[in-house]
This record gives structure tokens, C-alpha cells and sequence, in this order.
């Protein structure tokens, strides 16, 4: 498990995971040695935890997380909320990897509550909604859409509609600047290291090159690599060793 920088790409910490299970634990884990205060933390659903909310608000840090069928009662409350009153408080439209697409969100506070029943989730002050419309470029493609739900510890004076669908959406690009570039320009999930501490160790030289990589400017991570493997001494250029 990794912590990633939104805005740059860099990989802040790392611990391993032993089992699926015990993904849970390992989020405290990770956070633990980082300083969270004024901190925004997005996450995958999974963790999307009270005792994960209370952890971050102890720590100082703030959170926003997407809320799906792991949080079956919150996701219903967060449904019911008449958000057709509310009302879309921003769109974004986007072009581009072969299609178009447009997000409107709409947010709404938490504090009175909109539907009466108290506290929806530790420290949430705002909930969210994102609905993704997606079409492909190529004739004939049709529209798909998608209604995301979130909550954040962050009030309407923190943080505006936009800056939280920004922080939702750069979340969702995680996939590509990590996983995919382990997976693929790596070819991570070939590797024949798979006993003792091996895996983890090369997990986290992979990630040191990506966070070199990063913090030196590129945006493409395997023609970086293919530059960098027609010289070894760009490579101490680019951890500044030379």
C-alpha cells in the first residue's frame, strides 16, 4: 500500500500488506509516519470508515471519501438527500484518450442535517455528488452515465465544489500515474521476486524511480525509462548524484 501525492505524483510512504484483509490496519499504518495536519486524504471505498475518520480528525488532517455498497446505510442516506433541490453547483467537461465527458456536482452541508436523522459520519461537514456522463468520440458511441456519492470533514468555507470534485477526480487518476505504470511500464505483475521481503523491497525501488521521475518533470514514464536505459550515467543526473 502507497501514499501518493495528488499534485505531483510522488510516492510519500509505503507498507506492505500481507493480506487483503488486513488492507484496513495498513492504512494506519502508512499514515503513520506523515505529518496529516491540514492534510486533505482521498482514498479508495474500502476505507470509507468511522474509525478511519476519527483517526484523521485525532491527526489533524481532513478527509474525502467516496461512499459505496461497503456503507450500505450511509450510501442510501447520502441517495435520499433531495438533491434536486440543491442543484448542480458546478460542471466540468473534459475531451480527450477518445472521448468526452462531463461531470456536474453538486454539494450540500451536512450541519443542519438534510434529512433529520442526526449524524451521517464522523466529522463529515459536507456531502457530495458526481455525475459522470461519458461518451466515446467514435460515431454512434452512446452517453454512460455514472452518480458518484462522497462526504469530507471539509466545510463550504474550505473547500468549494469544485476543489472537492478536483480532489475526487485527481483520486481516480491514481490508476493511471501508479498502479498502470507499475503494472505496465514496469511489467510488475510478471515479476518472478514473489518470497521473503522481495516483493516489497522491489515495489519500493519501482516507486523511487517513479518519485525521481516525477520530481524531475516527466509526464512519461516509459519513454523516461527508455531514455534513461540508453545511458546510465542519466541516471545519476536524475537522482542528482553527478
Amino acid at each position: 500500500m502507497s501514499v501518493i501525492d495528488q499534485a505531483s505524483g510522488v510516492v510519500l510512504a509505503q507498507t506492505q500488506v500481507p493480506a487483503k484483509a488486513a488492507e484496513l490496519t495498513a492504512a494506519v499504518t502508512v499514515l503513520s509516519g506523515l505529518d496529516l495536519h491540514g492534510v486533505v486524504v482521498t482514498a479508495d471505498a474500502l476505507h470509507t470508515q468511522r474509525t478511519h475518520a476519527d483517526y484523521l480528525y485525532e491527526r489533524g488532517g481532513h478527509y474525502v471519501m467516496t461512499v459505496k455498497a461497503n456503507q450500505p446505510g450511509l450510501l442510501a442516506r447520502l441517495r435520499r438527500i433531495p438533491w434536486s433541490a440543491v442543484g448542480p453547483c458546478t460542471q466540468q467537461r473534459a475531451r480527450g484518450h477518445g472521448r468526452i465527458e462531463t461531470r456536474t456536482i453538486s454539494v450540500v452541508a451536512l450541519d443542519p442535517c438534510p434529512d433529520g436523522r442526526g449524524e451521517f459520519f464522523p466529522h463529515a461537514a459536507q456531502a457530495i455528488r458526481v455525475i459522470r456522463r461519458r461518451r466515446p468520440l467514435r460515431p454512434g458511441g452512446r452517453w454512460r452515465v455514472v452518480t458518484v456519492y462522497a462526504i469530507t470533514s471539509l466545510g463550504g468555507a474550505d473547500a468549494d465544489p469544485a476543489l472537492l470534485a478536483g480532489w475526487i477526480r485527481g483520486h481516480w487518476g491514481i490508476e493511471n500515474r501508479l498502479h498502470w505504470v507499475r503494472d505496465v511500464s514496469f511489467d510488475e505483475d510478471r515479476s518472478a521476486v514473489r518470497t521473503g521481503a522481495g516483493p516489497q523491497t522491489m515495489a519500493a525501488l519501482r516507486n523511487l524511480a517513479i518519485t525521481a521521475l516525477r520530481l524531475d518533470g516527466v509526464t512519461n514514464i516509459a519513454a523516461a525509462l527508455r531514455h534513461h536505459a540508453r545511458d546510465a550515467s542519466r541516471a545519476l543526473h536524475t537522482y542528482k548524484i553527478t
